[in-house]
């Protein structure tokens, strides 16, 4: 029991940023939070959270730690809601929200399955690449892609994207494969209009490279198709091209310079109480996203 409760106060602090709202979740003082904390690095011997008066945060230690912290926690809670729950089928309203585009090609295809398996539940799906606001707006479940803001939300890690430069076959006929990111000055790179530039790993370092080109847009769909059409390389993520490159229809090029893969998040106001409709969605969305071979595919 000691153990179970310094996992949870681990796992409270280091979502929430905040001793006091843990304690106050858990129904203790901010003493007792820090003092399983205390008891918590003692028994493992390793430092899991940097702690002064202004801020909490993690160590590389902790945030490994943390990763599989939660996992015990959502497994657990699972086993609680299958055995006292029984045969009992989900129902009520799934109020899910996710990036416009990802969530057009590899949320709504996922949901409708879901539905589909259990009649009794409704759906709303928010496609929207704003931040919104899931308890104001009433949102059980808001999928997120790359790094997460700190916030009071819980997270729940469901797969990994990786980015990827493309370009067509016709292209790299007429122009070549660049050897190394540093001859991408003398290709034709098609740019999101927002961004900073690509992200590549160049001398062992993540870098942001400044790219140009004759075209440049701030629609992604807009760019998949002017890369498909052989107007130069494109900086995408493999949920947009992964079909195309398994199909022959786009290439990949600098594969060896790729930057880390970002996460894929399923964010949900409270892990307390889960509701049975969200729990075994977001498990369908984990079973499907953590096969790699699922974003060869043109559909789930």
């Amino acid at each position: 029991m000691d153990q179970f409760k310094q996992i949870s106060a681990f796992v409270g602090v280091a979502s929430r940023g905040n001793m006091s709202a843990t304690a106050r979740a858990e129904g203790v003082t901010p003493a007792i939070i820090g003092r399983r904390l205390d008891a918590l690095e003692e028994r493992l011997g390793v430092k899991l959270l940097l702690r002064t008066t202004r801020r909490i945060s993690l160590t590389f230690e902790g945030a490994a730690f943390l990763e599989d912290c939660q996992r015990i926690l959502r497994e657990l809670a699972d086993a609680e809601g299958a055995v006292s729950l029984g045969s009992i089928r989900p129902g009520g309203h799934l109020n899910i929200s996710a990036p416009a585009g990802f969530g057009r090609r590899h949320v709504a295809p996922l949901l409708m399955r879901f539905i589909d398996d259990n009649p009794e539940v409704t759906a709303r799906l928010d496609l929207s690449d704003r931040l919104v606001d899931l308890v104001d707006e009433n949102v059980d479940c808001a999928i997120r892609i790359g790094e997460l803001a700190d916030s009071n939300l819980i997270s729940i890690r469901l797969g990994e994207m990786q980015r990827v430069i493309v370009a067509s076959p016709a292209y790299i006929d007429a122009f070549g494969v660049p050897p190394a990111p540093t001859f991408l000055a003398e290709h034709n790179c098609l740019a999101l209009r927002q961004q900073r530039g690509w992200t590549l790993r160049v001398d062992g370092e993540v870098q942001v490279m400044k790219v140009s080109g004759s075209l440049e847009c701030n629609d992604g769909a807009v760019l998949h198709d002017w890369v498909l059409a052989g107007k130069g390389l494109a900086w995408r993520s493999l949920w947009e091209v992964g079909a195309d490159i398994a199909a022959g229809r786009l290439v990949s090029v600098l594969d060896d310079h790729a930057a880390p893969p970002v996460g894929i998040h399923a964010v949900v106001p409270q892990r307390r109480h889960l509701p049975l409709r969200v729990r075994l969605f977001i498990d369908l969305l984990k079973t499907i996203w953590r096969n790699p071979a699922y974003w060869q595919t043109a559909t789930p």
